[in-house]
């Protein structure tokens, strides 16, 4: 522009002005509705606070938190504003943001009479952005916002934090320092202005890519003064510039926000947030996914199955379809005989080959053994499941309340809590032993010790009525509780801990874990006299202390089998992934023969381990702590990283998070927990789950609204498909500049009388094309729809990007298509036509002289446009037709229905060819502005290369498809398809007399099954 004033070109100067004013009103507009959108999404993930607001309890975000207000707090939670505290079991806060002490500082809810305390040592206060480092309490907000302690130092503070390293003060860092923090503040400075410095990693490259292509234009600029010996009137300095404007994409980076916004939500959609966009970019790069077990690959509503108490007795619950409902369903017992546990099961299967096929089926399997049921009666109360159940009940945060008159959406029985204590408390509530109903009798709890996943369990001290001494009651992991027991049962029924037992109990557990079942154990004991200790934070090893105090010598009262279905939708999503190269992992606190039980159910591994090679079957599955024993050169050798951890640690975690690393994975990881903040921190994709922590929202880049797995593959979909929409707008952007740029160089060997270069298309012309035409089908690619192979090929190369050797190759193929084509259209009209006439001085004037060239001009123009705009619709798939571009359409000319299907593509390319009418036949305009005049027969030119151009780009994906050139690598399956069906070698079909006649083709079939797995054995991989 500056450029083009200089030269006194004001009519070319004004319009360059008038569109950079135009594109950067637009760009920021939609800078602009992007941020906006995104601050939207960011507050969806912004830490919330759960308040009890008209008798029942509801999670709002922080800002919507007022006076008055009453907040409930749990460990991991952000205080929400500062809260006068009426209630608090065990809590403890973080205040060492506000008051710089590191300790976290215990609260109460006693009255404290000195009114002149500091910050630090109003205890029965707790204070907005702080952290609930333990136990939980219950509190009436009294100040929000700006009122708060935080905000009063935050309105008193204006200091602006800058990087490290940026200070200038000499005396403090030396005398170098005001030089190097000076330069370092420039660099900041130029690179956040340059987009250098700040945005994703996608958006850093591309603004290195755009200042690549303008050090390639000054380059061009330097040949084109080259070839013009060096002598640069203004002639030469316009065509300079129109070099310049043809290599660069000016709507490269807009184009690639307002997709990764319209990603976005899409996403929100699909319940999932994103908080960070790198993640959105580093979804469709994902090899594994290491997911929780419970919430995310089940349905997260735990109802309490089964129930063992001590010595013989199992009660089970039947017939119960709501988790919440203590009234439906019936509660039936059993006397338990230890020769009534299942025999071993042969393995039919793995007896059997498909080689010799037997009709002889094994009568176990075609009549299967009915559960005996004539043993059970209807449960009855009794001493034993009384001690059982007060354990149960009072163990435990979650109420069940019972509405006598529900809202219109709302369930008869309202429960809130973790699931697990859910199922406890329904159960209890089943016997009329519920927390509340206990707690008005006069059970009233003193002391907590909360759970602690690196322990696996929790405790609380409750002192009983009419009692001399307090009562401990303990719940958690049977391994870790069981250590702790010296007796097992209550009453004349009390017998002593013995190994004996301790392994009958271990193999009732194992029992209740192969059905899928989470396995508490529920222990008590009576503590001497009245409880009166204090825990103090400051001195850890002293609370670690009286927790082991309390924990020790306990009673077993029984075992609680806990179910929780899987979801529907988590083995199709497991398929999903498996089809598209992701293995999935399931990291979770349950026992093992519980989580293998699951896992096999999802699919995550084969329901018969022996179609796996020895080897590989016993890596897969693995208890946590043998997993932590390995060191890393172990981990490294093994066949398989396991994909099912049981009793899984947040170091197992990391642990596992390095394991993958180390092997080139790129993972995503879930976690809602307070300790799993720092794996989902190390994470390539940290996902929190949305009923999870403030503090695991806040490590994650990714927060899951409705914690469902197939949301995380959604998410991926949607990853993999912004990957390959942004692949196909720079396809489409880039290959447009290489063509022009060809034509721009190419055409310095037409020079006109005066030995001036007469460029072939005008700097205006190519600026329209760029920034009107083919701006508008870039944004239509950005919105294309997944295409029907995203998630059925492997994930991307991160180190390569979206700059793969296909886009690299077609860029440059169908650029010189485009070029070659279009200055053979001006060859033909100057050179074919006129004799070469080229004029003088054409590039400024428009004497009678330069008709011919305004005239091929134009043509290149129309033709040029069409090309670029034709070349959208082509790029919806860079390897399939553009005439069939749904393989699985059996119509015969489906082409306007594909093309159709992306309808802002469609109408940006339609009226894109449209607008070439008036631009080249609008008087004055066309040739004072673009420097081009009407034409009449060269429009057969214009048409004959737009049919040739996609006749060579046919031709090129036709070749590509056909000598299989650049295809995507496929995904490598082993001898088990996570989320497959499999179940080891199974019958395809029933064996029946009408099937004998086709006994000739049953035999083909099998033997060819058995033929691949011979062949996958000499490979090497296990069958």
């Amino acid at each position: 522009m500056a450029l083009s004033f200089a030269v006194k070109d004001w009519v070319e100067g004004g319009v360059l002005l008038a569109v950079i004013v135009l594109n950067v009103s637009i760009g920021f507009y939609q800078e602009y509705g992007a941020e906006k959108k995104m601050d939207a999404l960011r507050a969806l993930s912004a830490p919330s606070a759960t308040v009890l607001r008209d008798g029942r309890t509801q999670v709002i975000p922080n800002a919507e938190v007022v006076p008055g207000d009453v907040v409930i707090l749990k460990m991991g939670d952000t205080v929400p504003a500062d809260v006068r505290l009426f209630e608090a079991m065990n809590l403890a806060a973080d205040e060492q943001s506000l008051t710089g002490e590191s300790v976290p500082v215990e609260k109460i809810v006693e009255h404290l009479e000195d009114e002149e305390l500091g910050i630090g040592d109003r205890i029965n206060l707790a204070y907005g952005t702080t952290t609930v480092r333990k136990g939980r309490g219950r509190g009436v907000v009294i100040s929000t916002g700006m009122q708060t302690e935080v905000g009063k130092i935050a309105a008193s503070t204006a200091k602006k934090h800058r990087k490290a390293g940026r200070s200038m003060n000499y005396k403090k860092y030396g005398k170098r320092q005001p030089v190097i923090g000076l330069t370092r503040r420039i660099y900041d400075f130029v690179g956040k202005f340059l987009g250098l410095t700040e945005g994703t990693p996608l958006q850093i490259k591309l603004s290195k890519l755009a200042y690549m292509l303008f050090g390639c234009a000054l380059l061009l600029a330097v040949v084109v003064f080259a070839v013009n010996r060096f002598h640069v009137p203004n002639e030469v300095i316009i065509y300079a510039i129109s070099t310049g404007i043809a290599i660069i994409p000016e709507s490269l980076v807009a184009v690639l926000t307002i997709t990764m916004v319209v990603a976005v939500t899409v996403m929100r959609k699909a319940n999932v947030v994103v908080r960070d966009l790198s993640a959105l970019e580093a979804l469709g790069g994902v090899t594994n996914i290491c997911s929780d077990k419970t919430g995310t690959l089940t349905q997260g509503a735990m109802i309490v199955r089964k129930v063992w108490i001590p010595s013989k007795t199992i009660y089970t619950v039947k017939d119960s379809k709501h988790p919440s409902n203590p009234t439906e369903g019936i509660v039936t017992f059993s006397e338990d005989d230890d020769q009534d546990q299942e025999p071993e099961k042969r393995d039919f299967d793995r007896e059997r080959s498909a080689a010799v096929l037997k009709f002889d089926v094994p009568n176990e399997k075609l009549n299967p053994p009915k559960p005996k049921t004539e043993n059970e009666k209807v449960a009855t109360m009794n001493p034993r499941l009384e001690a059982f159940l007060l354990c149960a009940a009072l163990c435990n945060l979650a109420t069940v309340r019972h509405e006598l008159e529900p809202q219109e959406g709302h369930p008869e029985w309202q429960v809130t809590g973790e699931p697990t204590e859910i199922a406890l408390q329904v159960f209890a509530h089943r016997f009329k032993k519920g927390k509340r109903i206990m707690e008005a009798e006069g059970w009233k709890q003193v002391a907590e010790f909360p759970f602690d996943s690196s322990i696996k369990r929790m405790s609380v001290i409750y002192n009983g009525p009419n009692s001399d001494h307090s009562m401990v009651f303990t719940k958690g992991a049977v391994e870790r509780v069981l250590d702790l027991c010296s007796t097992v049962g209550v009453d004349d029924a009390e017998e002593p801990m013995t190994d004996e037992y301790k392994e009958r109990i271990l193999k009732q557990m194992d029992v209740f874990a192969s059905q899928g079942q989470r396995v508490l154990a529920i222990a008590s004991r009576a503590w001497e006299g009245k409880y009166n200790e204090k825990p103090r934070l400051e001195n850890h090893e002293g609370d670690e202390a009286l927790r082991n105090r309390v924990e020790s010598n306990l009673t077993l009262l029984g075992l609680a089998g806990i179910y929780d279905p899987p979801r529907k939708e988590t083995t199709p999503a497991i398929a999903e992934c498996s089809s598209a190269g992701i293995k999935v992992h399931m990291l979770t606190g349950d026992h093992p023969a519980t989580a293998e039980a699951i896992a096999k159910e999802v699919g995550i591994i084969p329901r018969n381990l022996s179609i796996l090679g020895q080897d590989v079957a016993s890596a897969i599955v693995q208890k946590a702590s043998d997993f932590d024993k390995l060191s890393d050169a172990e981990i490294d050798a093994l066949p398989e990283l396991p994909l099912v951890l049981a009793r899984c640690a947040p170091d197992t975690k990391t642990r596992m998070i390095e394991a993958l690393r180390r092997r080139s994975a790129f993972m995503a990881m879930t976690g809602d927990g307070v300790n799993d903040a720092p794996s989902l921190s190390r994470a390539d994709v940290g996902i929190a789950m949305g009923s999870g922590s403030d503090v695991a929202k806040s490590a994650a880049k990714i927060v899951l609204t409705d914690d469902k797995f197939n949301s995380i593959v959604a998410a991926i979909r949607e990853g993999r498909r912004m990957f390959d929409n942004i692949q196909k707008f720079i396809l489409h952007l880039l290959t447009s500049n290489v063509g022009e740029v060809i034509l721009l160089i190419c055409g310095l060997g037409f020079q006109d009388q005066s030995g001036f270069s007469v460029f072939p298309i005008s700097p205006l012309e190519i600026l329209w094309i760029n920034m009107v035409t083919s701006s508008f089908p870039a944004f239509g690619l950005g919105r294309e729809q997944a295409s029907r192979d995203v998630m059925r090929k492997p994930p991307h190369d991160r180190k390569r990007g979206v700059f793969t050797n296909q886009i690299l190759v077609d860029m440059l193929v169908y650029g010189l298509l485009m070029g070659t084509l279009s200055l053979m259209t001006f060859v033909i009209i100057i050179y074919g036509v006129n004799d070469g006439q080229l004029g003088v001085d054409c590039n400024r004037e428009f004497p009678d002289v330069c008709i011919p060239v305004f005239r091929a001009r134009a043509t290149v123009f129309a033709e040029l446009t069409w090309l670029i705009l034709i070349s959208a619709w082509e790029f919806k798939d860079i390897r399939r037709s553009m005439f069939r571009l749904n393989p699985d359409d059996n119509s015969k000319f489906p082409l306007f229905k594909d093309v159709y299907e992306n309808r802002f593509l469609f109408w940006a390319v339609v009226l894109g060819a449209l607008s070439v009418f008036p631009v080249v036949y609008i008087p004055v305009v066309n040739t004072n502005v673009f420097k081009h005049t009407a034409i009449s027969w060269e429009w057969s030119l214009a048409i004959a290369a737009t049919i040739i151009f996609v006749a060579g780009m046919e031709l090129w994906k036709m070749t590509k498809r056909h000598f299989r050139l650049l295809e995507d690598a496929a995904v490598v399956r082993g001898a088990f398809s996570q989320g497959s069906d499999e179940n080891g070698h199974k019958f395809h079909r029933a064996i029946s007399f009408s099937s004998l006649k086709s006994w000739r083709s049953i035999g083909r079939t099998h033997t060819g099954e058995t033929k691949t797995s011979t062949r996958e054995n000499k490979d090497g991989s296990p069958v």
